[in-house]
């Protein structure tokens, strides 16, 4: 594995938590709980592989529409994640960022949040980035109110507008050079991007796996890295 042409930024749409519940006669619930323990597992892995940096698509702006029980539950899920895990996050010096809404949070999912990105903000392993409470669509339109206010403030000119300064007004900005994922994954065998990451997926390679979130194994994550280092990433031109 160490000799694979190995993504710098992977993210994973971490979709079927529901339905691996559902098929097992279980309550949704018990899906995302196993979808967290999975995450920890996924995490450690692509740490251990020199990952530079995983971006999981936890909680969408869409996501708000589900059953209040259960819209619940996921907002207590980092309560849970980090108090569970901050030890083995540490220990493999992840740093842990959150793009996403985090205003619009619980107050008590807030300050979990904001308390992991401040333990772990030295840690100069992975950068494990939660996409939690977040939507392109939103994040591109606050973006370009963002760059227009700046341009009424006399900050900026409106010609320097280009592809990479209004990138710089995403959420994502604060991931870097490594703001652009280079492989994507998403489980369940769906087929879409659920409003996510649209600016930053456009020369992404992507894999859609059929194993539901809570079934996706470190043999699968493997696999699909085979899939990316197989690939030949040209972004729009030819081989030479």
């Amino acid at each position: 594995m160490v000799k694979l042409n190995l993504p710098k930024h992977v993210a994973i749409i971490m979709d079927g938590n529901g339905r691996w519940a559902q098929k097992r006669g279980l309550p949704r619930i018990a899906g995302h709980k196993a979808g967290m323990n999975n995450l920890k597992s996924i995490a450690t892995a692509a740490s251990n592989l020199g990952i530079k940096a995983l971006t999981v698509y936890a909680f969408s702006t869409e996501n708000w529409k589900r059953p209040n029980n259960e819209v619940e539950f996921l907002m207590n899920l980092p309560i849970t994640f980090f108090n569970k895990f901050m030890p083995t996050l540490m220990q493999n010096e992840v740093r842990v960022v959150i793009t996403g809404f985090m205003e619009q949070l619980p107050p008590k999912t807030l300050a979990v949040c904001q308390k992991a990105i401040a333990q772990t903000r030295h840690n100069q392993g992975m950068i494990l980035n939660f996409a939690f409470n977040y939507g392109a669509h939103s994040d591109i339109v606050n973006a370009t109110k963002a760059f227009c206010q700046a341009v009424l403030d006399h900050q900026v000119d409106l010609n320097s507008l280009d592809e990479t300064s209004f990138a710089s007004y995403l959420q994502s900005a604060q991931l870097a050079e490594l703001q652009n994922p280079d492989f994507l994954i998403r489980t369940s065998g769906e087929q879409r991007l659920s409003n996510f990451y649209l600016w930053e997926l456009a020369y992404a390679e992507i894999v859609f796996a059929n194993e539901y979130w809570p079934d996706y194994s470190e043999a699968n994550f493997k696999r699909d890295l085979q899939k990316y280092s197989q690939r030949d990433r040209r972004y729009g031109g030819l081989d030479k």
